[in-house]
């Protein structure tokens, strides 16, 4: 049901079974996909390519242009997957330096007031809290957790299943499976919690015994990043998430948020 009271640009594509309701605005160069839901007063902008059974809240804007002095009107995308939940007076910029933009991936959670910057990456089921700031070009991992408040600096990146705690502030590489708390962002265990409970995956007790073990060499054993990881390479047993945790250092040059001042990488 298309009410009367929303405008819809002639040039929208809009799915079947979509619900959009009174004073919603849908702009041309849009894509809305099938069972979508569009509340009022939401602002479906130039570029913005949203997927199926996705519910999108009061006041929300998505595709807004960038916030971007490196953009001068070029063409854009913000794109958004399935099922998804956005509350109210959220927005989603769309990209300015990437050709995919800015993309919301499956089944993710994104509370009230909450910013996604141009070229943003969230991945599938993530929870993102009330007034959550994701900064340009910044990646969110899957099954991640961004608790009320929590900003993410232009260029950082959470890595799957880990949780930035209310309120922190990230500036650089938040590794696989960790919990951040605090400013100045500081290590706080694993996200054993969500691992061992989650309904769709969830992990066995040595894989999460495992996982800690590694971030004791991390963060606790007073060494450097680049012997934690030769230690981890050496006393874990080789898994999934063993790779994924010495990848995602590797990847990003030893350099992850928290490390003690200890170290020589200290970043």
């Amino acid at each position: 049901m298309i009410s009367p009271l929303a405008h819809v640009d002639p040039d929208a594509k809009i799915g079947d079974n979509v619900t959009i309701h009174p004073f919603a605005f849908i702009s041309k160069n849009t894509v809305i996909g099938d069972g979508c839901t569009i509340y009022p007063y939401v602002s479906i902008l130039n570029g913005a390519r949203i997927g199926k059974n996705n519910k999108i809240y009061n006041g929300s804007i998505i595709g807004a242009e960038p916030q971007d002095f490196k953009w001068h009107g070029e063409p854009s995308l913000c794109t958004i997957g399935d099922g998804n939940v956005i509350r109210e007076m959220t927005i989603v910029n769309r990209g300015s330096r990437t050709e995919e933009g800015t993309v919301i991936g499956n089944k993710c959670f994104i509370m009230a007031e909450s910013h996604i910057s141009h070229d943003a990456r969230i991945a599938d089921r993530c929870v993102l809290g009330n007034g959550v700031q994701v900064s340009g070009m910044a990646k969110v991992g899957e099954c991640c957790i961004l608790s009320s408040n929590a900003m993410l600096h232009f260029g950082s990146e959470v890595g799957k299943w880990s949780m930035v705690k209310g309120g922190c502030r990230i500036s650089g590489n938040v590794p696989p499976f960790v919990v951040m708390a605090h400013n100045p962002a500081a290590y706080s265990g694993i996200n054993a919690i969500v691992m061992r409970y989650d309904p769709e995956h969830r992990f066995s007790e040595k894989v999460i015994d495992d996982i800690a073990k590694s971030y004791r060499h991390v963060y606790e054993c007073n060494t450097s990043v680049f012997n934690a990881v030769k230690r981890i390479e050496n006393d874990i047993e080789p898994s999934e998430q063993r790779d994924e945790i010495v990848n995602f250092i590797k990847g990003h040059d030893l350099k992850i948020v928290a490390v003690p001042s200890h170290s020589e990488f200290d970043y």
